[in-house]
């Protein structure tokens, strides 16, 4: 990762699309994360490529149909959830994206997670034909809430196109070691999302405005260096924020800094 790539989770600014495309932009940002309603149109399509803005992630789970879910106990609901994200992945593959993510139904029931495991892995085959990574994003107050539980769920389906998406704000919500889960996570690691929180609740904030310090931030990316990891490490901040535009340039800038320093000590 000596040559960090740092992306942008286009949400966080609430103008236009092509006005967010420039405001990324003009910050610094050369990759994006995107919804699967994002990068449609001819003209948010060729302003990307003008401002030399690379997808880099698409989150398939954005938009599902209301009343569909990936665990659906009704098969026509869940064949809607899957189809969505069937297209979000064919979205991803048109526009060079190398990623997309689902988030966890939010029954831990047995049979739930069961549908769940049948779904994901007929979209981790789809994926796979695509040449795009699927990850699923472990999700506190879900039926994936840690990282560990997302690892474990993984390695039960067993596929070769399915990885973690790694959240360090969901990481300080469930209390897990951010070295060990990507330690543990080795070569299953396929994006990485950073935010702040409080501990308590899923806030978005810029960095080291919340329980997250200097020291964990640089423990978190040497892990990622350990690992071998060579996606781009994306901030996915809130746009309730006072002002996410600095808030993104902000820590943007810290990561930057943080990457020197750990380049800098090895």
């Amino acid at each position: 990762m000596k040559l960090m790539r740092i992306a942008c989770c286009i949400w966080a600014l609430s103008e236009s699309e092509t006005d967010t495309l420039r405001q990324v932009h003009e910050i610094g940002f050369d990759f994006i994360d995107i919804q699967p309603a994002h990068q449609r149109s001819l003209e948010s399509r060729l302003l990307a490529q003008e401002l030399g803005l690379r997808v880099s992630c698409i989150g398939a789970s954005f938009g599902i149909p209301a009343g569909s879910a990936l665990d659906h106990e009704v098969e026509s609901q869940r064949q809607r959830a899957i189809d969505h994200v069937s297209a979000a992945i064919q979205h991803a593959a048109d526009i060079d994206a190398e990623t997309a993510y689902v988030i966890p139904g939010v029954d831990a029931g047995a049979d739930a997670i069961d549908r769940y495991r049948r779904s994901i892995a007929r979209l981790a085959d789809t994926a796979a034909e695509c040449r795009v990574k699927l990850a699923i994003e472990h999700f506190p107050g879900m039926a994936l809430p840690t990282a560990g539980e997302a690892l474990e769920f993984i390695r039960q389906v067993d596929h070769d196109n399915l990885y973690l998406l790694y959240d360090s704000g969901h990481i300080q919500i469930s209390g897990e070691d951010p070295a060990t889960v990507i330690s543990n996570a080795g070569d299953r690691l396929a994006y990485v999302h950073f935010d702040d929180n409080d501990g308590v609740s899923d806030l978005h904030w810029s960095l080291l405005d919340g329980v997250m310090t200097d020291e964990t931030l640089i423990a978190t990316l040497r892990a990622l260096d350990a690992v071998g990891y060579q996606g781009a490490v994306s901030l996915e901040l809130s746009p309730a924020l006072a002002n996410p535009t600095k808030a993104l340039r902000d820590s943007r800038d810290l990561l930057i800094r943080a990457r020197h320093r750990v380049w800098m000590n090895k």
